[in-house]
């Protein structure tokens, strides 16, 4: 059997996945992907080719109950009325058996309520808000990557390690920023009761003025900065902050910079001594990584990113849910996905019952350069299940279902 991944016309030009067989027959089980391809190309052009390999991977296995795996992806346009009509035109016109993907925070949560409303199961990839295991957490969505809380809580060690007493805050000023802020301040009075907070910057996500922001950060005198940007604000905010010296003798702390995905565009501007999130391919020495490694490299001739193992991993969790359920019936997958586990890249992974998040982990370490390139150095692979809430506190977070 072969991989078939079908595309939306429109999308069609964003989108890295291709179609690698014949016409899918009527007996195909049917993922329905959506995701924000033309905004954020460097994270879902990995993640849709991480997607590829391992629909290639189950279906040269014999597929899932005898049947192939095949993804039909469509552009969610970034925002979140296109996310939900893209997935009622998945659900309706083309008959998913499933729901998955998306990246913003702010998407994801609408396709959570959408999947709630239409009670269709939803394996959300990559979306970080907490609200949407916790708040606004429905017994039809699913979480792969690990939450905003979960990723803030691996970084609180090199917080308090810091000695930095003024923090200043900069993040994308929505659901995904403001949740990371307010999840710091939590742990933050926690760790360092002392600790204070001098300054809050939240540009627009993808319309930071860097040279304003850094200013008004440098003037509240800060000794440890807490940066959620990513992508092009990143880039901006990190070559305007090493121009001014911002970081000369400021301790930061970063969610998301070590991934390949943003860490790699900045070569030889990469800052130093960062505490960040991320994923340094090129250092882990794990038979399940190393296998992840070779099939990749063979099939795309380039290193993997982190959306490459949340693509790849996203297609591994659907096919052992529905194997393990004997069918795509959505409360058949909800039973089955409640304490499912599931091979990655990054190790074996479990769904929590209590709050449907996966205990998939993220790597923790510092960014230095190396042969002019920006690298993560003394890293170590953080679980889930090490900063992950117990069951009783998540049941005062989230609804009954």
């Amino acid at each position: 059997m072969t991989a078939r991944i079908r595309i939306a016309a429109f999308a069609a030009a964003a989108l890295t996945l291709a179609a690698t067989g014949a016409s899918a027959a009527d007996d195909t089980i049917k993922i329905g992907e959506l995701n924000s391809y033309k905004a954020i190309p460097a994270f879902l052009e990995p993640y849709s080719k991480g997607m590829e390999l391992a629909v290639e991977e189950v279906n040269a296995a014999g597929g899932v109950l005898g049947k192939p795996l095949e993804v039909i992806a469509r552009d969610d346009g970034a925002t979140p009325g296109d996310a939900v009509r893209a997935a009622d035109e998945l659900v309706a016109r083309e008959g998913v058996d499933v729901l998955a993907g998306t990246f913003l925070s702010n998407i994801g949560l609408a396709v959570s309520e959408y999947a709630k409303r239409r009670k269709v199961f939803f394996l959300a990839s990559e979306p970080l808000s907490d609200k949407l295991t916790w708040e606004n957490g429905n017994r039809y969505t699913f979480r792969l990557r690990p939450s905003t809380y979960m990723q803030v809580a691996m970084l609180m060690d090199a917080v308090e390690q810091s000695g930095a007493k003024r923090w200043a805050l900069v993040y994308p000023n929505y659901e995904y920023g403001t949740s990371a802020a307010e999840t710091f301040k939590e742990l933050l009075k926690e760790r360092v009761p002392d600790a204070e907070i001098v300054s809050e910057q939240a540009p627009p996500l993808r319309k930071i003025d860097a040279g304003a922001v850094v200013q008004a950060i440098a003037d509240s005198n800060p000794d440890g900065i807490f940066n959620v940007l990513f992508a092009g604000d990143l880039a901006q905010f990190v070559r305007e902050g090493q121009t001014r010296g911002l970081f000369d003798e400021t301790a930061v702390v970063s969610l998301l910079t070590g991934e390949p995905e943003y860490l790699d565009p900045l070569g030889a501007d990469t800052p130093t001594g960062w505490a960040v999130t991320g994923y340094p391919w090129y250092g882990i020495e794990t038979s399940a990584h190393d296998a992840f490694l070779v099939a990749y490299r063979d099939k795309f001739d380039t290193y993997p990113r982190l959306g490459s193992v949340v693509g790849y991993s996203t297609i591994k969790a659907l096919a052992a849910g529905i194997e393990k359920a004997g069918s795509t019936d959505t409360e058949a997958l909800i039973k089955a996905f409640e304490g499912l586990q599931v091979e990655t890249p990054f190790g074996e992974i479990s769904f929590r019952p209590v709050d449907h998040q996966s205990t998939l982990g993220a790597y923790v370490g510092s960014l230095d350069l190396v042969d002019g390139k920006g690298r993560m150095v003394d890293f170590r692979y953080v679980a889930g299940d090490e900063v992950l809430p117990d069951d009783e506190t998540v049941r005062k977070l989230r609804p009954a279902d």
